[in-house]
């Protein structure tokens, strides 16, 4: 044979089995906290801010769509793009909350 088998080493009689994994929970603590935690946390941002949406608010939408809130709907708004041009876009799909004047000042 070219190859000699390998034989599996026993583990020493005083150290515990579980040091192994020791750096499998560190990993996953990690990711935790530099990936699923600030995830959450802009998740719940973004959902107190579509709540707290009024009419009159300037808004920008996931699509760019920059427009003035003129009805509020359970899922729906009304969004008032242009003088008497008004479109419905989900709740969901409005991004940024602007300034008040935000939409003067750009045109």
């Amino acid at each position: 044979m070219i190859i000699s088998p390998a034989f599996a080493q026993a583990a020493p009689s005083g150290d515990p089995g579980y040091i192994g994994l020791l750096p499998i929970v560190l990993m996953f603590v990690l990711l935790y906290f530099l990936m699923i935690r600030p995830q959450m946390k802009r998740a719940k941002e973004a959902k107190q801010m579509v709540e707290a949406l009024q009419k009159g608010d300037e808004v920008v939408t996931a699509g760019g769509v920059i427009g003035r809130i003129t009805r509020l709907g359970d899922a729906y708004i009304g969004l008032e793009i242009a003088p008497n041009t008004e479109i419905n876009v989900q709740k969901s799909a409005v991004q940024v909350l602007l300034p008040k004047g935000t939409i003067k000042s750009i045109q």
